[in-house]
């Protein structure tokens, strides 16, 4: 046992090195394209750019992603807000597999400094400083523009990454804005992301390539709701969430 861990520990910083180093370094070939399409407002184009440079950096990395549908079909509404529980970097590089039109990622604005990401963020995704008061009601509002575009949405209600894969507490504003837009929200189970590529130390921290499981549950609609039904919403997402976390890590599926 003791030799196993050891040589997880070995493995792990050299398996996110060359993780960080394919993700960057096919960000750089595919940037041009990220560029002109974004500028030009092709954001369907741009989308599927991001999506192959997601399955790029997933199998380059040895990553399998594999999709549970508990969906009557693949095909999810549009537009929807996808709501999922936040374990890893993964959950957003694979959300692509699952995500099958244009949708506007919600992140945190400490990604703006990252002179690449910026063009995302400035062009196609939302930033969110979460300090602020004000910053999360304007990002929601920008988020309402967009479904009235009929894009989806993708927020992580939990607001930043469980690294152990322990569901948090849910904050209130995707459900909300399910609500107000009267779209349904599509809950997402990312079941072991975290023990791919765990958030935390670099030499501390789990990474190394595997099969990565998410479930995508059924939709939930929202029409005929009012902000009343705003908590029980919430909750009702969550317990699905975490009920199916239970059944898998309990069970044999994991």
């Amino acid at each position: 046992m003791q030799c196993l861990k050891t040589i997880k520990f070995i493995f792990a910083p050299i398996w996110k090195t060359w993780f960080f180093l394919e993700f960057l370094v096919t960000l750089v070939i595919l940037y041009p394209l990220f560029f002109f399409t974004i500028r030009t407002q092709r954001l369907e184009t741009a989308f599927k750019v991001k999506r192959f440079w997601s399955r790029c950096i997933a199998y380059l990395s040895g990553i399998i992603p594999v999709v549970i549908y508990k969906t009557k079909s693949k095909k999810m509404p549009r537009p929807c807000v996808f709501v999922g529980n936040h374990t890893s970097y993964l959950d957003i590089v694979l959300s692509t597999f699952y995500i099958d039109h244009l949708a506007i990622y919600m992140g945190k604005a400490e990604l703006m400094k990252a002179p690449l990401f910026k063009t995302f963020f400035k062009g196609m995704d939302i930033p969110v400083n979460r300090k602020s008061r004000v910053d999360p009601h304007k990002a929601l509002a920008r988020a309402a523009e967009e479904i009235d575009k009929g894009r989806s949405m993708v927020i992580f209600p939990e607001g930043t990454i469980s690294s152990s894969g322990v569901l948090k507490p849910f904050k209130n504003g995707a459900f909300k804005l399910a609500i107000d837009k009267q779209v349904p929200i599509v809950p997402i189970v990312n079941l072991n992301n975290w023990k791919l590529l765990q958030n935390g130390g670099y030499f501390k921290s789990h990474g190394c390539f595997g099969v990565a499981r998410t479930v995508v549950l059924p939709p939930i609609e929202t029409k005929g709701m009012t902000e009343d039904n705003l908590v029980d919403l919430r909750e009702r997402v969550r317990d699905l969430i975490y009920n199916t976390l239970k059944e898998y890590h309990n069970g044999t599926k994991n």
